[in-house]
């Protein structure tokens, strides 16, 4: 299948908010309809921050990509995190997610992006099968997160 990315502009948030919504709901994630709104202006506003891309098909949008982009002493540089990654449920097993990453991966190469990063719920064990099928390899570490409010 032929996918297209489109850049998201915040001309497109109404309807990226509804897969943003989606995502949530299939990895059991608390959605809170006005942050998630306000956090995707500001990051769609500063091409800084990463990008976001809507994943079509010629006739529908399936999902939708956000990478966002950091800098890393450890790998030398630039790095990115998939932040987001989502595709409607009778998309996946298609490939699509494959073209997606390498989609990523082209981006990445284009931002002068050293090292890529994701992450996946511990539970999502099909997830982590095909993580590292696309290379992604699992440190002996854990992403620790606290929320600075």
């Amino acid at each position: 299948m032929e996918l297209i990315f489109r850049v998201a502009t915040r001309a497109d948030l109404d309807s990226l908010l509804p897969l943003v919504r989606a995502y949530y709901e299939f990895d059991h994630l608390p959605f809170d309809e006005r942050i998630a709104r306000t956090a995707l202006e500001h990051f769609v506003d500063e091409p800084t921050f990463g990008r976001a891309w809507f994943i079509c098909t010629d006739t529908d949008v399936i999902g939708y990509l956000i990478l966002t982009l950091g800098y890393s002493i450890e790998y030398g540089g630039c790095d990115a995190f998939v932040d987001e990654v989502y595709l409607r449920a009778e998309y996946r097993g298609q490939g699509i997610g494959r073209q997606t990453m390498a989609f990523a991966e082209i981006q990445c190469r284009a931002l002068g992006v050293r090292a890529l990063h994701l992450e996946v719920e511990r539970a999502n064990t099909t997830a982590h099968a095909f993580d590292r099928k696309v290379g992604f390899i699992d440190h002996d570490r854990y992403l620790m997160t606290k929320r600075i409010s």
